[in-house]
């Protein structure tokens, strides 16, 4: 079964199912996978710090990197991953506008969640981010294997 994930959303599977989120734009999509328990999780956050807007990160914890990070991290716990086995990938931080830097909320959401995978001393196994186009990343459960379609191309993600 193929489980989405929306933005500001994070979902776990296990077993033979899937999750797949579509549309990462200046979103980020982080991918966790436990190879001994099979279990994934799939966290798509739009905004780099919770601090930004605390009341939203209450309601929305998902919205945020360092919020949704810890939720999705929770949630894959529970499922019986261990922290120091889980493989990492990221997707997504395209700079969709043409905003001259203003705001790039693409490279800080990338940057934000580098210091929050460093602050849980998870390792980014690998990573497609940056560059101006939208891609959709497909978890699957199991074997780990990640998908990543941009721009018409289906590759999957090493």
């Amino acid at each position: 079964m193929q489980h989405t994930v929306t933005i500001s959303d994070a979902k776990t599977a296990s077993g033979e199912d899937s999750l797949i989120t579509y549309s990462l734009g200046s979103c980020i999509g982080v991918m966790l996978y436990d190879p001994l328990r099979k279990v994934g999780g799939l966290l798509h956050f739009q905004l780099p710090t919770s601090t930004m807007d605390a009341n939203r990160a209450a309601q929305s914890p998902c919205m945020f990197a360092d919020s949704g990070f810890a939720a999705l991290l929770s949630m894959m716990t529970q499922q019986g991953a261990e922290k120091r086995r889980l493989k990492c990938k990221i997707a997504g931080g395209a700079k969709m506008l043409a905003d001259n830097s203003t705001f790039d909320i693409g490279k800080r959401n990338h940057t934000a969640i580098r210091k929050v995978l460093w602050q849980h001393g998870i390792l980014c196994d690998s990573e497609d981010c940056g560059g101006t186009q939208p891609r959709t990343v497909t978890l699957f459960t199991k074997d780990g294997t990640v998908t990543l379609k941009r721009g018409g191309e289906v590759v999957a993600m090493k």
